[in-house]
């Protein structure tokens, strides 16, 4: 406070200086000397038309402001009282015509910088004694820290044998350990540090989390001093219930005895806690995907993943469905040539699957119903919220079933996967957590056709995009879908498309060749998540839709050879995983339902 004290009266007095310096250099003779006798610089300054930023002091880029041009020549404090002794300032005439008209500073404007000195170098003081004061500071903390170090450097823990057996255990498994001592190793999910103890949420992706608490020497070693979040550790302690009226993952906690850091994370700049904020943009977000894996929705997320996967294999098994495994690399289309990913393959033109599907259908006469759960690609140009690039594509084929067939297995596959998660524990507490609002569809679905749809638009004032009426023919657009679906307000059937829309192969429906045997299920918040059909069974039929269509027909010969050898009634069905996992957890996007999302312009990381 001395500095700032002694600054302040310097300044004080310099001001007073300054002004009477000044003052008597207006009444001075006007014979004095120029600038340029004196040696010193001429600087110029526009009120108007001058610049602060990008300012020179020159005659073609003058300063706006006189304590700019003061400021720009760093001058020593003892050039405030008599500023005309270390520059010449001239100012723009206001009333100028001519843009060369220079004048020496008037009175006011003397006094104006005289003014404008003394608050520079009050704020000059100030900066100074906060730099000091910091610091000072910055030196008592490092002391503080250096004192800790050298203190911690003296704690060594060891583990004691005495204090008994030691069960290496994951954290999903300490309920049934509570009284004893357990041996974890995982990640610091949440760190706080208090006087005497830190408290460490340990997570190592059995599940749950686990409250570690650290006293006594346990809270004074250097790996104490160190910890941060995501920093790996080993822990080994007493698992015991909290006490009443306390709270703690799983209702228990560890106390630790002996511990220390296996990989430790960045602090500062680095920190993890740093790198992703609610706020953060989608494409950080994108770029850091990595990194939001291990926040509590994303690892929820891809839990609930996991164990809906799961629950489609469990039904399939019930039903003995055989899965399959069909390849990706192909050289012929399933939806059509424009959304296909081309490659080169040793010389020749191949693809990337869009579908399963051709594949599955080969595979009926040996194994029986098949399935496969594996990637699609789709090159489609769309940044909508529910599509993908690459997305997890569930199939199947079923032989010898009619069209109410297949729209009956499909209801019970998705009412069945429905049960068996909420029977889940774990799957139950995800979908509680994350739509708490969910609830399971009831039998019998919506069945609706698809020329009723066009009437349910219509009639509900919900148009096409370009604000006319829906018609026979046209492919309703995913808004209008969507919006549809979420006024009904439950899982819809959309059925019987008409023939122009849909792929060459569905079957059409018996004596209206216009639409065909085909469905798409819509589910409210995503729209569809499965599209499926009754497949040709007819050899002459096929080929006939492949002319329509202008495909040759030489390249599907072996698809085209299931009619040949013992054709039958046969359907099938592609499911969108990321879509139905959108629509259980009320994701917004199926970008969030998928590990490593690709879209169009993302493929990294």
């Amino acid at each position: 406070m001395a500095i700032l004290d002694n600054v302040k009266q310097a300044a004080a007095d310099a001001t007073a200086t300054v002004a009477q310096s000044m003052a008597n250099l207006s009444a001075a003779d006007p014979e004095t000397p120029d600038a340029s006798s004196q040696g010193i610089p001429t600087l110029y300054i526009d009120e108007k038309a001058g610049s602060d930023e990008t300012g020179t002091g020159a005659e073609l880029a003058p300063f706006q402001s006189t304590i700019a041009a003061y400021q720009s020549l760093q001058p020593p404090r003892s050039a405030d009282a008599d500023p005309d002794a270390v520059v010449k300032l001239l100012v723009r005439k206001p009333d100028s015509v001519e843009r060369n008209e220079w004048v020496d500073l008037s009175a006011s404007a003397r006094k104006k910088l005289a003014k404008n000195i003394e608050g520079w170098r009050k704020k000059e003081a100030k900066r100074e004694a906060d730099r000091e004061k910091n610091e000072a500071a910055k030196k008592e903390a490092e002391e503080r820290d250096r004192k800790r170090r050298e203190e911690a450097k003296g704690v060594v823990l060891v583990e004691d044998p005495a204090k008994g057996e030691v069960v290496r255990s994951k954290v999903d498994g300490l309920t049934s350990l509570v009284g004893s001592r357990v041996r974890l190793f995982g990640w610091v999910h949440r760190l706080r540090v208090q006087k005497t103890n830190i408290f460490i949420v340990l997570r190592d992706g059995s599940g749950p989390h686990a409250q570690c608490v650290l006293s006594g020497d346990a809270n004074r070693t250097l790996d104490a001093l160190d910890v941060t979040v995501e920093s790996t550790v080993e822990i080994v302690g007493s698992v015991q219930k909290v006490k009443e009226g306390q709270s703690a993952p799983q209702g228990i906690e560890v106390i630790v005895d002996y511990w220390k850091i296996i990989g430790r994370a960045p602090s500062g700049d680095q920190a993890f806690e740093g790198r992703l904020a609610p706020d953060t943009s989608a494409d950080i977000r994108a770029d850091l995907r990595h990194l939001e894996l291990r926040g509590e929705t994303a690892t929820s997320v891809m839990r609930f993943r996991a164990l809906l996967l799961r629950a489609f294999r469990e039904f399939y098994h019930t039903k003995k469905i055989t899965e399959v495994t069909p390849p990706c690399m192909v050289q012929t289309s399933v939806e059509g040539g424009s959304t296909l990913f081309e490659f080169n393959y040793y010389g020749a033109p191949a693809y990337l699957t869009q579908s399963s599907q051709l594949y599955l259908e080969t595979c009926l006469p040996s194994v029986g119903d098949v399935y496969c759960i594996q990637e699609s690609f789709r090159a489609e140009k769309s940044l909508t919220r529910r599509h993908l690039s690459e997305y997890t594509h569930l199939e199947a084929e079923l032989a010898f079933l009619k069209f109410k067939d297949l729209l009956d297995h499909l209801e019970d596959l998705v009412c069945s996967v429905v049960d068996t998660l909420l029977a889940d524990p774990v799957a139950a507490e995800i979908i509680k957590t994350l739509n708490p609002d969910f609830v399971p569809p009831s039998r019998p679905f919506m069945r609706l056709d698809y020329r009723d749809a066009i009437k349910y638009l219509n009639e509900h004032g919900i148009t096409k995009e370009d604000g006319n009426e829906h018609v026979v023919g046209d492919d309703i657009a995913e808004a209008a879908e969507r919006k549809m679906t979420d006024q009904i307000n439950r899982p819809i059937m959309l059925i019987n498309f008409p023939a122009l829309l849909k792929s060459f192969y569905m079957q059409p429906v018996p004596g209206d060749v216009d639409f065909t045997e085909s469905v798409d299920v819509l589910v409210p918040g995503v729209g569809e998540v499965v599209g499926g059909s009754m497949r040709m069974t007819d050899y002459d039929q096929l080929m006939d839709a492949y002319k329509r269509n202008g495909i040759p027909s030489a390249p599907y010969y072996w698809y085209n050879d299931q009619r040949k050898y013992g054709t039958c009634e046969h359907g099938g069905y592609g499911l969108g995983v990321e879509r139905l996992l959108a629509w259980f957890l009320k994701r917004y996007t199926v970008r969030e339902c998928s590990l490593y999302p690709r879209w169009m312009g993302r493929a990294t990381p």
